[in-house]
């Protein structure tokens, strides 16, 4: 830095020093020369002065000033150098009007006043007191800019509480407006602000780790924290910082993560997952590191606890239920054993139950835990089960457990106050919730801690804003698995108990149908369609209920989840066909179509021509006449021009005609 400034300050110099002697040598307009070589000696000793403290000069308004500077010195040059003209004829041809002497002197004056300026403004806060650093005239145009110098020049120079002030400023200023967000980043203070949230006092970190959050609105800028090592600071906070700082910061990673999600897998890197997890799982559920099934490849935390419950018949793909063997070959069917699903019978104190089994695991060097089912005891599906898990008690890598607690190194945490604890929690629901958004890795670590069994357990007591962040990051892992068989196998088995609260939660949400998290927990249900089995049916009649709500968006959301219980893509799509029927979907259906907006009449139209395809001869539809809507949807253009709609209106319309007429007289 010193030497770059060093090379930026030796040709003014070297220019100050020819306009001074230039200025000696000046034949003409003698006066007026002598006044610009006072000034340009004045100049140039603040030169100099700013090359021997040119270790502490601030580089960005540095250049600026220098580079001003430069070419107001080249024009005094120009011009003093005409008054050197010797001999008459050369005199006449060379007159220089008075105005640009005045000019000239004016420049120089400005050039005088930001090099005084750069001085004070690099100096250290002991040196500069309380002096007002006022405008350069350079600031003239764009008093902001100075501003904003200022500001960053403190951050380098300041005492611990001035930089907290500094940050503070840089705050107002990037909240206020997204310009002055990007003059701060090309300015140079993503490093400063890095630093101060590194090392700073409480206030301090705050105020930056909030700058940082503010400035990254773009992908351009966010990119641009990446490569200034944000992701390292941020991972050192979550794990040592003090807890207020660490909520700010999990804030912040999910305002970067939400603008660019191209850096969600430079925060996983810096394991900022595992930290988010620890501090969602803190006061939450019970603190169980460091075990693992032995003997097992487990390929989740949550694994540690899950239910135990095989039959003694199980060989390859067949399984034994009542001497009677069943296939399992296909995606769908993969999880569709005998084991007690998510919407199994709930017992009274539900979350309790499996709070306690899932996390009972704790002390000791080998533990052995007893997996028990909360319904059936230990008998399960007529299969005698072996509960009894051994657990052991191992050392892991950061990469390789997620269940350490971000904050597991502030003995005191414990000791924050419940405000403070509950910001906390919300904000790293938030960071978890932008961080798993469309990114399959990312949602497989989650899964794999104890943040599903977080997530139903906030969604069932936490504060509203918890609540609300834990739904939204739900609907983005659920959305996920949705699309990857994969995580959808892994993570939301149907004997998984983590997999059963969560599912209870957002059905529990879905039946009292009044609550601003309705929304981001049907979307929830119907991404996890494909797991439930065909028995499996209390989430249609709540869902069916929802078409019925006055407001679109539910209605809407509500169509689009039946939708991907009944499509094609769904294995069970003729029994949850038929149960959406019996719940007296029809009806709504056919309302929606013909009088919702367009919002709604498309979901609904395409949810209708399924179950009119998959259940044809359902005496329930002939009833509602289902096939005189469907004929006058396929004369609606605007219907039939959605690519997804034409020829799934044609088929279900075809197979709704065979299956009407020939049993026509049956249903009249």
């Amino acid at each position: 830095m010193a030497d770059k400034v060093k090379q930026l300050l030796a040709k003014p110099i070297q220019l100050a020093d020819q306009v001074v002697k230039a200025a000696d040598e000046a034949t003409s307009n003698k006066q007026d020369c002598a006044e610009l070589k006072s000034k340009t000696e004045k100049l140039a000793a603040l030169l100099r002065q700013a090359a021997r403290a040119s270790a502490e000069l601030y580089e960005r308004p540095t250049r600026r000033i220098i580079d001003d500077t430069e070419q107001v010195l080249e024009k005094a040059f120009s011009l003093v150098f005409k008054c050197r003209a010797n001999g008459l004829i050369k005199r006449v041809f060379t007159i220089i009007p008075t105005a640009a002497f005045r000019k000239m002197s004016s420049q120089l004056e400005n050039s005088i006043g930001d090099v005084s300026w750069l001085l004070r403004v690099s100096a250290s806060a002991d040196d500069r007191g309380d002096e007002y650093l006022g405008l350069p005239p350079i600031a003239a145009n764009e008093p902001i800019l100075c501003l904003i110098w200022e500001q960053i020049a403190i951050l380098f120079t300041g005492s611990l509480d001035d930089r907290s002030d500094a940050a503070a400023n840089l705050v107002s200023l990037a909240r206020d407006n997204d310009r002055y967000g990007k003059l701060i980043m090309e300015e140079g203070g993503v490093g400063p602000l890095l630093k101060l949230a590194k090392e700073g006092k409480l206030e301090g970190q705050e105020n930056a780790a909030k700058a940082i959050g503010l400035l990254g609105r773009d992908p351009e800028s966010v990119e641009h924290m990446i490569h200034s090592g944000v992701c390292t600071v941020f991972a050192k906070i979550l794990k040592e910082g003090p807890m207020r700082v660490q909520a700010v910061v999990a804030w912040a990673v999910s305002e970067l993560a939400a603008n660019y999600p191209k850096c969600q897998d430079n925060f996983a890197q810096n394991n900022i997952i595992r930290l988010l997890v620890g501090h969602l799982a803190f006061e939450t559920v019970q603190e169980h590191s460091k075990y693992t099934i032995a003997n097992h490849k487990a390929t989740s935390i949550h694994a540690v606890v899950v239910v135990a419950n095989k039959t003694n018949n199980v060989h390859g793909n067949l399984i034994g239920n009542d001497n009677k063997m069943v296939v399992i070959d296909d995606d769908d069917r993969h999880n569709y054993s005998q084991f007690p699903h998510p919407l199994g019978n709930k017992t009274p104190n539900q979350m309790h139950n499996v709070v306690a089994s899932t996390m009972a695991m704790k002390g000791g060097t080998t533990t052995t835990a007893t997996a028990t089912n909360q319904e059936n005891g230990t008998n399960v599906s007529n299969g005698h089960v072996n509960n009894n898990v051994k657990l052991n008690h191992q050392s892991q890598s950061p990469q390789q457990s997620l269940s350490h607690s971000g904050g597991s190194s502030n003995k005191g945490r414990e000791l924050e106050d419940p405000a403070t604890k509950t910001n906390m929690k919300k904000m790293a629901a938030r960071a978890l919730w932008h961080l798993a958004k469309g990114n399959a890795p990312i949602c497989r670590s989650i899964t794999e801690s104890r943040a599903l069994l977080c997530f139903a357990v906030l969604l069932e007591k936490g504060p509203e804003d918890v609540q609300t962040n834990s739904a939204m990051a739900l609907m983005e892992i659920t959305a996920v698995a949705e699309q990857d068989t994969e995580l959808r196998r892994s993570a939301f088995k149907p004997n998984s108990p983590a997999c059963k609260a969560v599912v209870d939660q957002l059905l529990k949400i879905i039946e009292e149908a009044d609550s601003d998290l309705l929304i981001p927990c049907i979307k929830s249900i119907g991404n996890l369609a494909r797991t439930f089995r065909a028995t499996e049916t209390r989430m249609i009649a709540p869902l069916v209920k929802l078409l019925d709500e006055r407001e679109d968006e539910i209605s809407r959301e509500a169509s689009i989840a039946l939708g991907k219980f009944a499509c094609d893509d769904n294995y069970l799509h003729t029994d949850h066909s038929k149960a959406i029927i019996s719940a007296g979907g029809a009806k709504h259906l056919i309302q929606l179509v013909y009088f919702a907006n367009q919002n709604v009449q498309l979901p609904a139209l395409i949810l209708l021509s399924y179950i009119a395809l998959h259940v044809p001869d359902s005496e329930e539809l002939a009833k509602a006449e289902v096939l005189t809507v469907l004929e006058w949807a396929s004369k609606q253009s605007y219907m039939t021009q959605d690519e997804r709609i034409d020829p799934l209106l044609h088929e279900a319309k075809s197979r709704l005609e065979l299956y009407q007429s020939r049993g026509s007289r049956g249903f009249h």
